[in-house]
Parts: structure tokens; C-alpha cells; sequence
């Protein structure tokens, strides 16, 4: 299975919005929405279904005061079986209207995870990673019965075990992790505060509104500007205000109109970020080539510099043809800097540096300059 590290692939269709779905919200049915859409239209799908639940009446602290916890409709199903059906449903629905490359990001608890899990695999999905997300404030388990709930899990997937090019932004999820591969367990608070929507009532508006930073990782991750995300359980447009301030474009299905409505209102009220703080994150294996020989071109290095490791123990010099010069040897600066350490291999671009008033420079930073300018 191939994977871009950097963005979707160039060639795949992309939809717009505007002219075919002038609505970022649609009321009704996801399955029966679905099918009005295109196939292969959709670069990203975040899915968060009803878990349920399966409470067995109130739910009571130690007080006797009622939990607000999950009693809607919405999350109630007669049967396991019949559960499993809607969720193949929508699951089947999604897969159609997903571009090949695409992927889709699903979250639930113990009560239904397991069973998405496997009728993911059942339906010809492709399971990429299952990530843990680590609730900083959850609910306490307050019979004392079990332990407290005190995750989630998302799993994220692929459209087919043959997916080719998805889209997952390895570099710029390490870039923003201090250097570190980023892993698979999120410790990310609860949705409260002034981002938890609530009613005129004061009353929380969604009982299972997910936090920002939860949708946003999830789509820094495994999409690029422009691309379209698809939510098929709406509810108040967490997964859209968050596409929109990334610069995704966005469809959202949901039942409930008033989620509708609240949904509609507070992604129109969302800004996008500037074009700047979301341009993709360019890879040095992604990044335009350049030769040795045109710094010497624009004149940031002179044939007769030298060039000298960090500790200074090797120097070369450098050749008019591009070319740089050990002794007796000529090549060069990656075969030049192998030679120097008696190695097989070496960057040349991170090895060699060249001596300016300030100290040594990597010649990779004069690289570094030259795409920027030849860029601007």
C-alpha cells in the first residue's frame, strides 16, 4: 500500500462545493444523502455514530442528583443486529461516495467500537491505525462498579487494502511534535467551557459534542487544504467549523434540525486561518531539486571556496564545473563527503558547510534560500 506523506494525490477529481452542494450542512438521512452525492467525491470522512449506549434507566451520582448523560432517540436501537445493520449501512454508503484514496476516521467507545471495527474490515476497509484518545477530565464511574471511562477510540482507515497515495502528513505531525514521531494515543481534554455549546436553557445543546483539537488532529492529519470532508453525523458542526478554519471544504449530514440549524450558524460564524499558516508542509523528498552546480549559478558559492565539515577535519574545494575536489579526488558532494569519512554513503547537503564572518553555514540552508527565492 503506497502512501503520500505530504498531501493527496494531484490526480485525483476533486468536487466543488459551490456549484453541486451549496449547503455546508444537509438535513435528512446520511445513507439516503449519500446517495445523492457523487462517487469517489470525498477526500476525508469523520464519522461519529450514535454509540449505543444501552443505559438501563437514570443514570445517578452518589448524591442521588441525575447524570445528563446520552438518552436521545437518536442513540437507541432495538437489537446488537440491528445496530449492526445501520452501521453497515451507513459504512457501505461512505465507501461509495469516498475517492480511492481516501480515508475515513471513525470514533466510539467499548459499547460499539468493536463491532464498527469489524464490519469495517467485513466491508473491505483497510485498518491504518486505532488511536486512543486519553480524556484529561472524563466522567466518574460513579456506582464504583468499574474502572472510569476514561478513553475513547478512534480507528482511521483506508477505503481498500490496495489504497493508493492517501493522504497522511507525517512530516508536519513530527515537525509539530518536537521532532518526535507522532503516536497514537491523544490526551486531549473533554469539550467544555465557552466551546461547548448549550441551549437557551443553559442546558448543553449536543450531549456528545467533541472537542476542536480532537477534529482537528484527526484532519491536519490525514488531509490538505481544499480537500472535501465528509461528516455524515453532523450533530452541531464541530467537524465543520474545524474543516472550515483549516481551508477543507465541507459536507455535513444530519438528521435533527435543530443540530441543523445550530450547526449552520456556528460554522458561518468560523474564519479561516490565513492562506500562509496552512500551506502544505514541504518535504525535503517533496521539495524541487536543485543541483549543487546552480548555487554556484545565482552565486552563493564561488568556484575556489572551500568547504569544510561541522568539526572542520575534511576541506574541499570547490570547482567552477559544480564539482568539488579531495586531494586528488573529484566528485560529487555526497560521493566527495563519503570519501572524506571512508563510508559508503553521505548527504553531501548536511555534511559540507562553508566558513562566512558569522561561522560555518550547512550549504543545505544556501539549498534552503535558493527554493525560497526561486519561489518567491
Amino acid at each position: 500500500m503506497a502512501v503520500s506523506r505530504r498531501g493527496a494525490p494531484t490526480r485525483a477529481p476533486r468536487l466543488t462545493q459551490q456549484s453541486a452542494h451549496p449547503r455546508q450542512v444537509i438535513a435528512g438521512d446520511c445513507v439516503a444523502e449519500m446517495a445523492k452525492l457523487p462517487a469517489a467525491c470525498v477526500d476525508l470522512v469523520f464519522a461519529d455514530p450514535p454509540y449505543n449506549l444501552q443505559l438501563q434507566g437514570d443514570l445517578r451520582r452518589p448524591d442521588d442528583s441525575r447524570v445528563d448523560a446520552v438518552d436521545d432517540a437518536w442513540d437507541k436501537f432495538a437489537s446488537f443486529a440491528a445496530y449492526d445493520d445501520f452501521t453497515r449501512a451507513w459504512l457501505m454508503a461512505c465507501r461509495r461516495v469516498m475517492k480511492p484514496a481516501a480515508t475515513l476516521w471513525v470514533i466510539g467507545s467499548y459499547h460499539n467500537i468493536f463491532r464498527v471495527g469489524a464490519i469495517l474490515q467485513d466491508l473491505g476497509f483497510w485498518i491504518l491505525n486505532d488511536v486512543i484518545w486519553r480524556k484529561t477530565n472524563p466522567m466518574p464511574n460513579f456506582r464504583g462498579r468499574r474502572f472510569t471511562n476514561a478513553h475513547e477510540t478512534l480507528i482511521w482507515a483506508a477505503r481498500d487494502p490496495a489504497a493508493k497515495g492517501y493522504t497522511f502528513n507525517y512530516e508536519a505531525l513530527k515537525a509539530g511534535n518536537d521532532d518526535v514521531q507522532a503516536r497514537s494515543d491523544w490526551t486531549i481534554p473533554l469539550c467544555t467551557g465557552e466551546e461547548r455549546l448549550k441551549g437557551t436553557d443553559g442546558r448543553k445543546l449536543h450531549p456528545t459534542q467533541k472537542p476542536q483539537a480532537l477534529l482537528a488532529r484527526a484532519i491536519l492529519a490525514a488531509s490538505r487544504p481544499d480537500d472535501l470532508v465528509l461528516d455524515p453525523f453532523c450533530g452541531t458542526g464541530t467537524t465543520g467549523a474545524v474543516a472550515k478554519r483549516l481551508g477543507r471544504r465541507f459536507i455535513g449530514l444530519e438528521r435533527d434540525a435543530a443540530y441543523v440549524a445550530a450547526a449552520e450558524k456556528r460554522i458561518a460564524a468560523v474564519e479561516t486561518l490565513p492562506l500562509a499558516t496552512l500551506a502544505p508542509f514541504m518535504t525535503a523528498r517533496a521539495a524541487p531539486r536543485v543541483p549543487f552546480a546552480a548555487l554556484l549559478e545565482r552565486g552563493m558559492i564561488a568556484p575556489g571556496n572551500e568547504l569544510v565539515d561541522v568539526k572542520r577535519r575534511h576541506k574541499a574545494l570547490v570547482r567552477a564545473d559544480g564539482a568539488i575536489s579531495l586531494g586528488a579526488a573529484v566528485g560529487s558532494i555526497h560521493r566527495i563527503g563519503a570519501l572524506a569519512q571512508g563510508i559508503d554513503a553521505c548527504n553531501g547537503w548536511t555534511f559540507w558547510h562553508i566558513v562566512t564572518g558569522g561561522g560555518l553555514t550547512a550549504i543545505d540552508a544556501l539549498r534552503a534560500q535558493f527554493r525560497a527565492q526561486a519561489g518567491a
